[in-house]
């Protein structure tokens, strides 16, 4: 790897480190709302930064309750009501990471209250919520930022900048795949065996939706389920969006189509493990029009995760992944060619002549030859995004400049991925208008 190719990527990392230099005494204190898997990382994440102290934490599982104590000492306050969070002063911001149908009503409570506000991707559980989730920011004028750690990317950074230079020349499709392959990530979530009525506040985890009797396995795996979460599309799905529309710079796209099926994680759940999805892109001042198919697949056979991009253009491709950028470049041909096999010899022997009057025949020399190239950036090894996510929600915070993904980022990801769910479901074409956020 030349300096030069690794230079972008030092110096990025070198601008994050001093922009951790802060005061001790530059004190935020940050409150949890659901401390599952992602919200306990997440606080994890904002208190590596220094001047970051955890006052609150609030779940509807009192086990989780006792497991922030544990981690973060007694002296944190705990509850099953986010809306005792919201009521005391000494909470600056906080992080939204409940299941998906909860994201909105807590983040436009939370930005009423005058608290600064971490909302866990997808913004919304469904497209319609997202105005209400932007006029409260704007409203309130404090900092949103939604979850997903693509735009912090050092990779998309790149990735950015590569299609800004036009190295791949005129962008015409892009493939997005994201493929889990363990339970896990096919979210087979672990029960608590003390989970019962009386340490888990089930009607308060239900909240709008539909009234069902009390059933564990809803809650501890909830993103199995329409009621709470929003499938491959909310979960997966948004976050490649995200990262595509931070490189193209695109406001999304005009028209969502999806396929896909339950295939095998055959365990209750209402969502498919298998989906695909086609988004047409217009033409903007940044970038010509493409089409998007994307890919998540829960078990396809192999032990590892399977993640990336490719960026097809007309001189190039692109891909993208966890390791780094490359791009691989062939210059354009110097003529288009020709197939007249078929034509009598005299209308060949007519179209050569015209062809060569615009083509004329030169002789080979090494100087001709196409010259093919590849380069590769790589992140340093130290590199992680989503902590580099949380600290910019966190100057953003202390500076009250506005979020890299704020309101109406999130919902221009959201919107159209959670519409791949209306296109599954319903089997009919959506149509999303990028500039107004609406469906229809």
């Amino acid at each position: 790897m030349s300096t030069s190719r690794r230079h972008f990527l030092q110096s990025a990392a070198m601008a994050g480190l001093a922009a951790q230099r802060i005061s001790a005494n530059d004190r935020i204190r940050i409150a949890l709302i659901g401390a599952g898997g992602m919200g306990s990382g997440d606080t994890n994440y904002q208190l590596s930064y220094p001047g970051v102290e955890l006052a609150a934490v609030c779940d509807i599982y009192d086990g989780r309750l006792v497991r922030a104590k544990e981690i973060w000492g007694n002296q944190v306050f705990t509850t099953r009501d986010y809306r005792e969070i919201l009521a005391r002063k000494d909470v600056d911001s906080v992080i939204v990471a409940t299941p998906d149908h909860w994201h909105s009503r807590i983040t436009i409570d939370a930005l009423n209250a005058g608290k600064d506000v971490y909302c866990e991707k997808p913004m919304v559980h469904y497209p319609d919520e997202g105005k209400d989730v932007i006029a409260a920011q704007q409203r309130s004028g404090r900092i949103l930022q939604v979850g997903s750690q693509y735009v912090s990317s050092l990779v998309y950074q790149k990735a950015r900048e590569v299609l800004q230079a036009g190295a791949i020349g005129q962008l015409n499709m892009v493939e997005a795949w994201l493929d889990r392959n363990n339970a896990i990530g096919a979210w087979e979530y672990s029960i608590p065996p003390d989970a019962a009525p009386a340490n888990i506040d089930w009607d308060r985890f239900l909240g709008n939706a539909p009234k069902v009797p009390f059933e564990p396995v809803r809650l501890f795996r909830w993103r199995n389920y329409r009621d709470y979460g929003t499938g491959v599309a909310g979960d997966l799905f948004v976050h490649l969006l995200s990262g595509l529309h931070y490189a193209t710079r695109s406001l999304g796209p005009t028209r969502v189509m999806a396929t896909g099926g339950l295939r095998y994680w055959k365990d209750g759940r209402d969502v498919p493990d298998v989906m695909l999805a086609m988004l047409d892109y217009p033409k903007t001042e940044t970038h010509p029009d493409f089409t998007l198919a994307l890919r998540v697949n829960f078990k396809s056979g192999v032990a590892e995760e399977q993640f990336g991009f490719r960026f097809t253009g007309s001189d190039g491709v692109m891909h993208t992944s966890p390791a780094g950028v490359t791009v691989s470049t062939v210059p354009p041909e110097a003529e288009p060619g020709y197939t007249i096999g078929t034509f009598p010899k005299a209308v060949q022997e007519e179209f050569l002549a015209e062809y060569r009057k615009k083509y004329p025949k030169t002789r080979s020399t090494a100087d001709a030859m196409r010259p093919e190239k590849e380069d590769k950036y790589v992140p340093p090894e130290d590199h992680d995004a989503h902590r580099e996510h949380h600290g910019a929600f966190l100057e953003s915070v202390r500076t009250r400049k506005p979020s890299i993904e704020d309101g109406v980022f999130g919902l221009r990801a959201a919107g159209p991925a959670l519409l791949s769910n209306a296109a599954y479901f319903d089997k009919r074409i959506c149509h999303w208008d990028p500039n107004t956020m609406t469906a229809s």
